[in-house]
């Protein structure tokens, strides 16, 4: 726990980072609160939503029809001040249909790019699952190198670029299970969970009071700050030891039995870069085990592959993972 990490040498940051990373707190706790007014009793979600889009990464939120995955998407696009696309994902839905496909311009004589929705900074895909695999296959290269190639021809997206991904169980009819290379490019994987009776109240009291279906989200910042903030993470101090614990999690996910694969080295680079915006949210320069563990469960546990037998007796990735945070050492910083 954070009680073993002596933060006396973790920091050393100079007052221009320090000033740095206070501003990127300000303005992503003033986003999770205004995102907040929306979607109620859910602060865990939006935290994980803002480290994820601090951190440059996708998320995918998983859970039955009508629990606010969409509006949580919806909302949070607004209040980034981002262009935003949302795609209704069905086993119709092709791979041109989302990236765009060039047009013969009779005016000019000449084949112009018709852009797709990928073409945005905030992209909701939409019941993902849905979709056959060829056109949840298209999204890859646009997940993880924020670029799409389109008859030959590659073409960068705007900054930021990231995509919010609903899907909805894997049990339920006319749904495909996404692959593994693509799980793999989602950051977060996470659900939203039924409202217990005080915030489902809540819901309605502000529905009665707000005399409208539609709510009204302030823009918080914009893409040219939500860049900006990317970039000041890159200041937030990581200890070599903190590095080591995040190594050590990541190692004994091969390593365990009951698996088929572990997690990738693309899970602890994830770690490491949602440690830094984790750490500044909470106005800190410097990462703590602690960022490490309040977002390790949902970075690592879709990543990993259960055997069958293990499927049959309900383990799942979550179980893995709960299991490897309550082993490791925690990492004890000496100070400098």
């Amino acid at each position: 726990m954070a009680q073993a990490y002596d933060a006396g040498g973790a920091g050393g940051g100079d007052n221009r980072t320090k000033d740095l990373i206070a501003t990127v707190s300000a303005i992503a706790n003033s986003l999770m609160n205004e995102v907040g007014k929306v979607i109620i009793g859910k602060q865990e979600n939006l935290r994980r939503v803002t480290v994820g889009i601090l951190s440059n990464g996708n998320m995918l939120l998983e859970d039955f029809p009508g629990l606010g995955k969409t509006m949580l998407s919806n909302t949070f696009a607004k209040a980034l001040g981002c262009k935003f696309k949302r795609v209704q994902f069905t086993p119709d839905l092709l791979p041109s249909d989302i990236m765009g496909t060039y047009m013969y311009d009779q005016k000019t004589g000449e084949f112009k790019l018709r852009a797709g929705p990928l073409f945005c900074n905030i992209l909701l895909a939409d019941e993902i699952n849905r979709a056959p695999p060829k056109t949840q296959a298209a999204l890859l290269e646009a997940m993880e190198e924020k670029q799409v190639t389109i008859e030959g021809i590659t073409h960068k997206l705007p900054a930021p670029f990231v995509v919010l991904a609903t899907q909805n169980p894997i049990e339920q009819e006319g749904t495909y299970p996404l692959p593994e290379a693509q799980m793999d490019r989602f950051l977060i994987k996470m659900s939203m969970g039924y409202p217990d009776r005080s915030e489902e109240k809540a819901i309605l009291a502000r529905r009665k009071l707000r005399g409208k279906d539609d709510h009204d989200v302030l823009q918080i910042t914009s893409p040219k700050k939500v860049v900006a903030m990317q970039k000041a993470l890159e200041t937030v101090h990581v200890d070599p030891a903190i590095l080591s614990y995040v190594v050590e999690i990541v190692q004994r996910s091969r390593e365990d039995h009951r698996i088929i694969n572990g997690c990738s080295p693309r899970a602890s680079q994830n770690l490491f870069k949602s440690s830094r915006a984790a750490a500044a949210i909470d106005g800190r320069d410097y990462v703590i085990p602690d960022d490490i563990k309040s977002i390790a469960l949902q970075i690592c546990s879709h990543r990993i592959v259960m055997k069958p037998e293990a499927k049959i007796r309900g383990i799942t990735g979550m179980h893995i993972m709960r299991k490897i945070l309550s082993e490791v050492p925690v990492p004890v910083i000496q100070p400098a």
